[in-house]
């Protein structure tokens, strides 16, 4: 399993976006609200998206994506998985409106529907991701469980990947003042809430050529980095829809 399989038109990398819409969400971060900053930072994620998939003036689907909101319900954003083409074509993304709950364990549970579905036509692709952003603790059912059972999916390049974005000013000890040198949070990083240490047992360890991809952006993060974003300041959650986007391109 080396994370090494290059997404083409013929083997797409497989995205799968779990956003948190719950009513916290309309709380301010740098005078804009989280919900804002989360919509920009996943434009911007489709948007390099689009760039990496592009060749000349064609678009190749390099990338296939499924994005999901959910609250004490799962809304599906996109009516399947599109590919990055289909999406390029919407023009904007859907709107997402803050609601009022946040029942992360549903989210997990429809992601792996979506992905029994899908691996048995991925065997040559790249390892699946799943992106999920939280501002906040489940109201729901405990999302471990079913977030192990998809860690132990697998394709050949490697076990689908789970990347969480927490947003919260309570996370680590320390603040990061300069995200560009910051080295990620890894197993032995002393996390302030019970929530991060549930997040951190629901995060894949950060893949070498991701690692890579992220240096090439500048971002120091350690070989030893979990895929878990503290979404402190805006920068950091655009790094974490960043790191969503950062599959091997042919």
């Amino acid at each position: 399993m080396t994370y090494t399989v290059q997404a083409s038109q013929r083997t797409p990398a497989l995205i799968i976006y779990l956003i948190d819409i719950s009513a916290s969400m309309n709380m301010m971060m740098e005078g804009t609200r989280r919900m804002d900053i989360v919509y920009e930072a996943l434009s911007m994620a489709i948007r390099q998206m689009v760039f990496r998939s592009t060749k000349g003036n064609r678009l190749t689907p390099r990338y296939r994506v499924a994005m999901l909101a959910y609250s004490d319900e799962v809304y599906d954003l996109l009516g399947g998985v599109k590919g990055i083409d289909e999406i390029a074509a919407l023009g904007t993304l859907p709107w997402m409106s803050p609601k009022r709950f946040s029942d992360s364990a549903k989210a997990f549970l429809q992601a792996e529907k979506i992905l029994r579905d899908e691996l048995p036509y991925m065997q040559d692709c790249p390892a699946p991701l799943i992106c999920h952003m939280t501002d906040g603790v489940h109201t729901g059912a405990d999302p471990l469980p079913v977030a192990r059972r998809i860690m132990d999916m697998a394709v050949p390049d490697g076990k689908v990947l789970i990347e969480n974005i927490f947003i919260t000013d309570h996370l680590l000890e320390e603040p990061i003042t300069e995200p560009r040198r910051w080295g990620g949070i890894t197993a032995q990083t002393k996390l302030k809430d019970d929530h991060a240490e549930l997040l951190r047992q629901m995060s894949s360890p950060l893949p070498p050529s991701y690692r890579e991809m992220l240096l090439e952006a500048d971002y120091q993060l350690s070989e030893e980095a979990l895929m878990l974003l503290p979404g402190t300041c805006a920068e950091l959650v655009s790094v974490g829809f960043q790191m969503s986007a950062a599959t091997p391109v042919r």
